[in-house]
């Protein structure tokens, strides 16, 4: 008897008519002689809207509230898909993530799970229930509710698998599987069959709407085989394992929401460029690609995601209002797969597209499998469509 793991999303379990959905594939499995662990996220757009909720009632919510509001759409989803379970004549039980045994840092908002005690999740499996866990959060040490930042219920997902040895975790989506390039944006993009570790976490760290990254890094370390599929058809999804193929591109990935900031101040010294990164981290924004073109006067150039800028904004207003400044929307095109570090013929088909389309580029970043180009302003789909056009195989 196997053990695995199924994870469904918030567009799989949106209404009720989709929950049935769910439930009849949950019930396969479980016919098939294996032991279930169901993972859920919330409802369709329960967590935006839960968020807009807050924020409507405060600029900046106290951020251990959000984490207990926000767990309540994941326990929505587990304990009506129990609900729907039991009445079609299978055993099931709804557990949150503290009931699951699942303990996090104490970082609201961004919790890291330190380990799950599976004592709890093998009793129910034992007993022959079929165990439905909300994703997305665990409890800290402080026995608040934590959540995994979004995304978290594939991290949730991964790690119940590496805890309970589990024989395979399926991640179901209204996708069926990873593919060369957006396929909403490009109607040509071809499913891939098969993906590394390494490929699928730069993938998801670019910006593919697939995979949590830190998912990816723990089925990595404890080597969890993902097999991501629709909930709404059988075809045949992408697995991502520990192989690794000399196959050049795999994927293209275009992120637009990135905005290049620059600062600028009269003056200059180590100081001033310490205080305003310590700063931004101090305000939970990251920045990246930072370059510090100062001399004698500060100028510092660097970017961070669109959903950051509203932070940035008040700070330029508060603690950094003496520094003059501008940031413009822009897009980061990364291509990957291995071999493309050592293949010269890519990136020059590669940056030939970028001039015949008159695209200013800001910076090129070259890593074992991936190529990353970064613009200097927004670019449209189309330099997507030519480069998958021209590149994929």
């Amino acid at each position: 008897m196997e053990t695995i793991v199924l994870k469904f999303g918030g567009s799989s379990t949106a209404d009720n008519i989709k929950l049935n959905i769910v439930a009849n594939k949950i019930i396969d499995f479980y016919n098939k002689g294996n032991k279930v662990i169901v993972v859920v996220s919330a409802q369709g757009k329960t967590t935006d809207n839960l968020i807009k909720e807050a924020k409507e009632l405060s600029y900046e919510p106290d951020k251990r509230e959000m984490d207990v509001l926000l767990s309540t759409g994941e326990q929505m989803s587990s304990s009506k898909l129990a609900i729907l379970l039991n009445r079609l004549g299978y055993s099931a039980i709804s557990l949150t993530g503290w009931q699951a045994g699942i303990y996090t840092s104490n970082t609201n908002e961004e919790a890291k799970i330190e380990y799950i005690n599976t004592e709890r999740i093998n009793k129910e499996l034992d007993s022959g229930k079929i165990v439905v866990v909300a994703g997305f959060q665990g409890i800290n040490d402080n026995k608040d509710i934590s959540t995994l930042g979004r995304g978290g219920s594939d991290t949730t997902a991964v790690a119940l698998a590496a805890a309970m040895n589990a024989d395979h975790c399926y991640i179901f989506s209204d996708v069926d599987g990873v593919y060369s390039t957006d396929p909403n944006k490009i109607p040509d993009a071809k499913k891939i069959t098969e993906l590394s570790y390494t490929e699928m976490l730069d993938l998801s760290n670019e910006g593919a709407k697939v995979l949590h990254n830190r998912c990816v890094e723990i089925a990595e370390k404890y080597g969890v085989l993902i097999e991501t599929g629709s909930t709404f058809n059988n075809n045949v999804g992408t697995q991502i394992n520990d192989k690794i193929e000399e196959s050049a591109v795999k994927s293209i990935v275009k992120n637009d929401n990135l905005f290049l900031i620059t600062l600028k101040y009269d003056n200059y010294n180590q100081d001033i460029f310490n205080e305003v990164y310590f700063l931004l981290l101090k305000h939970d924004i990251i920045p990246s690609n930072i370059l510090n073109n100062s001399t004698n006067s500060f100028n510092v150039t660097f970017t961070i995601k669109a959903s950051d800028l509203g932070k940035f904004q008040e700070l330029l207003e508060n603690e950094l209002s003496k520094y003059s400044s501008s940031f413009t929307n822009i897009s980061r095109v990364s291509l990957v797969g291995y071999g493309i570090m050592n293949n010269k013929d890519i990136m020059s088909k590669t940056i030939k597209i970028f001039d015949m389309n008159s695209i200013d580029i800001f910076s090129i970043q070259l890593e074992e499998c991936k190529l990353s180009i970064m613009t200097k302003e927004k670019i449209n789909n189309k330099l997507l469509e030519q480069l998958h056009h021209e590149i994929i195989k």
